[in-house]
């Protein structure tokens, strides 16, 4: 798909991952909406990319809902959503205090996973109903999980299990929605440089970058970017999930 001067989402893209991608499209032309839970954040990048920025919470179907048909009004059609809105949670099943709290578990997978699948369900909704482009394709719905879903560590259970419900989703959704011509796929990223991240100490910081056996460093939020791009570009590329993360494979803990 040529994306120039059509449509594109990003959830989460006040920061981080989904910032780097509402960049990356917008330098190629395309119209970008910025959704994100900061707004005033969100504006600030809408600004910087001649885009605009739409306040949502995506774990609420209503304003998930909400905020694509905005933006379908601002762009006149959607055809590349890409789900970065996501938060990180660390616990172990058993702690000192007792039991992993079901609270915590329930707002990760109320983020990551129902967050990732509203946008899925709507935009997909919204593609399938549009004129295919030269391609076939109506639109591609780009999703992000983690390679934790795979190499999951000790207090990462709520974590593993939101992105690994992401991963699973990937080629159902992909199955279902090719009548449409609309594509699905997941990047599983590594050790990223994202606003997450920056909360651990430098040292820290450089011993996470070390262990990645090839490039040896934290990945760039740009480097998810033109992954994400590419997929939107390429349209054999549907139902994979692809690992962005330098050969890592996490250790236990």
């Amino acid at each position: 798909m040529n994306v120039r001067d059509q449509g594109v989402v990003v959830t989460g893209g006040a920061s981080g991952l989904g910032r780097a991608t509402a960049v990356r499209f917008a330098k190629a032309g395309a119209k970008v909406a910025v959704l994100d839970r900061n707004e005033a954040l969100a504006a600030e990048v809408a600004k910087e990319i001649s885009g605009f920025a739409i306040g949502c919470d995506v774990s609420s179907g209503p304003a998930v809902e909400a905020a694509i048909g905005r933006a379908v009004k601002e762009l006149g059609s959607i055809r590349v959503a890409v789900a970065c809105a996501g938060i990180g949670w660390a616990g172990r099943l058993v702690g000192k205090e007792g039991p992993h709290p079901f609270e915590a578990f329930e707002k990760t997978l109320q983020i990551n996973l129902f967050g990732t699948f509203n946008l899925l369900r709507f935009a997909a909704a919204h593609m399938s109903k549009l004129e295919p482009l030269d391609t076939g394709e109506r639109g591609v719905v780009i999703q992000t999980a983690s390679v934790a879903a795979f190499d999951g560590q000790i207090g990462q259970i709520a974590y593993a299990a939101s992105k690994g419900a992401v991963v699973s989703m990937t080629l159902p959704a992909a199955r279902e929605l090719a009548r449409f011509g609309v594509r699905v796929l997941t990047i599983a990223p590594g050790l990223f440089a994202t606003p997450m991240m920056a909360g651990l100490p430098p040292e820290a910081q450089a011993s996470l970058g070390a262990s990645v056996p090839f490039p040896a460093r934290l990945g760039d939020p740009s480097e998810y970017a033109a992954l994400a791009f590419h997929m939107a570009e390429n349209p054999m590329l549907n139902g994979e999930v692809v690992r962005l993360d330098g050969a890592l494979r996490m250790a236990p803990k």
